[in-house]
């Protein structure tokens, strides 16, 4: 069967994905392998174009089109979504032959002749919950259903091809974060001239969602609550990396902190803006000060050639010169890709499995998201800084056109 029709190639969010699927059965035969059996959220991303939220698998033959397997409840839906063709997305279901180890197995077995050799597999350690690498049951399963054939790991194919992002990719990200920047406009809106009072953190969460999705956001896509929206206390929690919006009203003499989040075309937009509420104190002042400093020289410092262990040394020594790296967590960026490829920088090759490796190099048109937190949590203060920005040859570009700062809502 065609192939649909795929977006033109004047689109400005064109990507050549029977191309990508070529590189990857390039790599694959390099690497002696017959079969690619991808299960992680962000492979099911990257080769279909399309949002899978249920337990998904995608079988790369050595030649040919991918076949997705995903809940049947949803396989009608990715197929109209993605690139590839109804006979290439398929459901699987509770019911004799027909869940998911048999049905992905017989397929690999008959309909691709792939009886012995060997099948890459994505296995794995995550600190992100839906990753998606093999659990141990599905591993034994598919080893005995598929006896005779070797199970190996596989998933660097994906993480390597994957790392540089093309004009198409790239520019979903731009618009992304031109929605979320939206939001945040939208958030200030609601805030000024007395406009916080009586709002809680899920109704701040709420007026940038309204916004985002009037602007085109498909989805809210941060997996740790949506938007993120922290206020008082909770701002300087340590570590400060996870504020899902609670119930708690907005308060005068507080800070504020807003993370939103936008998808377009499984491009990710993710924005943090921080604010103080009533008149500030000389104090926060100086907090907010501290803070906008050091992301400032952050972005000014980002560039291919540079390693995370490298910025966050220059960056420490920073804070450390001017009296607060104490309240510093001392990380700087965290991954990015398509949905589902959040976490991890770079190729897994450090010192800690499956972890960034703190000396990889970043190259020219690698996009992750500069992360940063400071949090005083004995002043019941902090702020956070979070926007995709795009590795170049000496610089960087910052996606999220929101202004830098900490504003003070009087």
């Amino acid at each position: 069967m065609a192939l649909k029709k795929t977006t033109e190639k004047q689109d400005p969010y064109f990507i050549d994905f029977p191309g990508r699927v070529a590189k990857v059965q390039k790599a694959m035969a390099a690497a002696k392998i017959d079969v690619y059996l991808g299960s992680r959220l962000r492979t099911a991303s990257w080769i279909t174009d399309a949002f899978c939220p249920w337990r998904t698998y995608v079988v790369i033959p050595k030649k040919g089109l991918p076949t997705v397997f995903t809940f049947v409840i949803d396989a009608a839906r990715v197929a109209d979504d993605s690139w590839l063709d109804d006979d290439h997305v398929l459901g699987y279901a509770p019911m004799g032959g027909m869940d998911q180890i048999p049905l992905v197995a017989d397929f690999i077995r008959e309909e691709l002749g792939v009886k012995k050799g060997r099948i890459g597999v994505e296995n794995g350690l995550s600190n992100y919950l839906p990753e998606g690498v093999l659990t141990h049951f599905e591993y034994q399963q598919f080893e005995a259903a598929l006896a005779g054939a070797d199970l190996v790991d596989a998933y660097d194919i994906i993480d390597k091809l994957s790392l540089i992002k093309d004009e198409g990719t790239i520019n979903r990200f731009r618009e992304a974060s031109r929605i979320v920047d939206i939001g945040h406009k939208a958030v200030r809106a609601a805030l000024v001239h007395g406009g916080y009072k009586g709002k809680t953190e899920t109704e701040i969460g709420g007026i940038a969602a309204h916004a985002m999705r009037k602007a085109g956001s498909e989805w809210e896509w941060s997996f740790t609550g949506g938007n993120e929206i922290a206020s008082g206390y909770r701002t300087g929690l340590a570590g400060g990396a996870c504020t899902p919006a609670s119930r708690r009203r907005i308060r005068k003499g507080e800070p504020l902190m807003v993370d939103i989040h936008a998808m377009f075309k499984l491009g990710q937009g993710d924005h943090s803006h921080n604010y103080l509420i009533g008149k500030a104190t000389k104090r926060q002042k100086w907090h907010a000060q501290n803070f906008v400093d050091i992301v400032t020289l952050t972005l000014k410092t980002y560039r291919a050639g540079i390693s995370p262990s490298g910025l966050a040394e220059k960056m420490m020594n920073f804070a450390e010169a001017q009296g607060f790296a104490e309240y510093m967590v001392p990380g700087f960026e965290h991954g990015i890709g398509m949905t589902g490829d959040e976490w991890r920088i770079g190729i897994n090759d450090g010192p800690f499995p499956f972890w960034t490796n703190p000396d990889h190099v970043y190259l020219e048109n690698e996009l992750i998201i500069c992360a940063m937190q400071y949090a005083c949590p004995d002043e019941n203060i902090g702020f956070r800084y979070e926007n995709p920005i795009l590795i170049r040859r000496k610089d960087c570009e910052p996606l999220s056109r929101y202004p830098l700062g900490v504003e003070e809502i009087a």
